[in-house]
């Protein structure tokens, strides 16, 4: 296959810090509070979900870190995890990323654009006779049609965009990021310096005495806080796209995830700086109304949901857009090793991977009408960390099976901090079971439909390669 065409290297460390804050900062940031507060009745508590749910996020990606300078290349995650557990399991998971985790973020993201849009330009519903059509009681694709077909049209535009070359997706995504930075910002100066009274019990430190708090509600409430924090591994997806990949994407992830940390605790403090517990717990239970647009509503009225509500709009469109691009590349990769379908492991004339985009634009279209936000979030959260445990536990593995390997990076506070990783994900994993049964059951579902997959695709792999 001489006449093959490759990716390019083009983007460097600047472009990688920005993929990474890009894809984490979106719907959770304005979004997530709410059901937190409705698990922890608590200022305190809340602000230690998001340090802790930083910290454990930012110890996953260290670790992630250690493994994309050894092994940096297209598909990202799922070429670490061929190097590390073989390719059987490698292949599960670039086949949930496209059933389950990368698609159903997009599907996500795009839902709540649209929702910030519809409060700033009214979308009008569509098919009303039919909302109430159920599949097995638990799937209502036409509840909220209008704002779903809206939120497909947005995902194919961003999948045409992205189609025409990789330079066209970044510069979208790097105009988004400064837009996007400015006005956090904005809120954070504005909810902590803020003239209105401090609300009842605000930063009351005796409320982490009072025993309300359980470990599962913790563990409940940062099942919101990942969702918030998803996206910090997709700059690997596209490790054959970036100069010097072994330095820039082992530094892209520790600067980014510090960025967001930093970020997210300033803007949650504003938050619950303009809004009481008890305010944030009624928009949660309302199920329609966004944390971050009733915060600002109380702090500049009519004026301050405008503004907030493009704010949202414009972060979903950067976060929707960063995942858009980098999440093609694993299906890509897997088709070039004959493990997916023949197409998707083709470059097009903007030597991106054209027809990987479409397929994943199209099965995203499909979960958007599959269920909620709430929903599809816990689902693929819930997927996410099984894998994310599997890669800690590849540092092992591979520190042991190649101790000699050049590691541009190696994972601060090894072993304590991936041990710690890799049984706070078991603990998710299980505690997720417990209280999330359904979305628990869905996710595993999607994720086990790869197992025939996998053994059809070999099948027709090796009668090619004649092995």
């Amino acid at each position: 296959m001489s006449n093959q065409r490759s990716l390019a290297r083009t983007l460097g460390l600047g472009y990688a810090v920005i993929f990474v804050i890009a894809n984490i900062i979106g719907s959770g940031v304005y979004k997530k509070i709410a059901p937190m507060a409705n698990e922890l009745h608590s200022s305190v508590w809340i602000l230690l979900v998001w340090i802790a749910g930083g910290i454990i996020t930012l110890f996953g990606a260290l670790s992630n870190a250690e493994l994309a300078g050894m092994l940096a290349d297209t598909g990202g995650d799922y070429v670490y995890l061929k190097k590390i557990y073989k390719r059987f399991f490698s292949f599960i998971y670039g086949w949930s990323l496209f059933a389950v985790i990368q698609t159903a973020t997009i599907s996500s993201l795009a839902y709540v654009l649209v929702q910030s849009l519809n409060s700033v330009i009214h979308i009008p519903d569509v098919l009303t006779s039919l909302q109430d059509f159920t599949i097995w009681g638990v799937f209502y694709p036409f509840q909220d049609f209008g704002i779903k077909l809206a939120a497909i049209v947005v995902i194919m535009l961003l999948t045409l965009l992205n189609m025409s070359g990789l330079r066209s997706g970044a510069w979208a995504g790097k105009a988004i990021f400064f837009f996007v930075c400015a006005g956090l910002l904005i809120i954070v100066i504005a909810g902590l310096t803020s003239g209105n009274p401090r609300p009842a019990n605000f930063m009351n430190f005796r409320e982490l005495g009072n025993g309300t708090v359980t470990l599962s509600t913790f563990y409940t409430a940062m099942l919101a806080a990942f969702w918030a924090y998803q996206g910090w591994v997709s700059v690997g997806f596209i490790g054959g796209e970036i100069k010097n990949a072994n330095s820039n994407i082992p530094k892209g992830i520790a600067i980014g995830v510090l960025v967001v940390i930093v970020t997210y605790v300033l803007v949650n403090l504003a938050y619950m700086r303009m809004m009481s517990i008890p305010q944030l717990v009624q928009v949660h239970e309302a199920g329609n109304q966004i944390a971050a647009v009733e915060a600002v509503r109380n702090l500049w009225g009519t004026g301050g949901v405008l503004f907030i509500s493009l704010l949202i709009l414009v972060t979903t469109l950067g976060c929707l857009n960063a995942s858009v691009l980098t999440g093609s590349r694993p299906y890509y990769a897997m088709s070039q090793e004959g493990l997916f379908f023949t197409g998707i492991g083709k470059l097009n004339r903007h030597n991106v991977p054209g027809n990987s985009l479409l397929w994943q634009g199209i099965w995203a279209s499909v979960l958007v009408l599959s269920g909620t936000f709430d929903q599809l979030t816990d689902m693929l959260i819930f997927a996410v960390y099984i894998f994310y445990g599997a890669m800690a536990l590849g540092v092992f593995i591979l520190r042991r099976r190649m101790p000699d390997a050049y590691r541009p990076y190696k994972v601060w506070g090894y072993p304590v901090l991936t041990a710690f990783f890799v049984l706070f994900c078991v603990g998710l994993f299980l505690n997720t079971i417990i209280t999330q049964p359904r979305e628990a059951l869905i996710g595993l579902t999607l994720i086990l439909t790869g197992i025939p997959v996998y053994f059809i695709f070999r099948r027709k792999h090796d009668k090619v390669s004649g092995d």
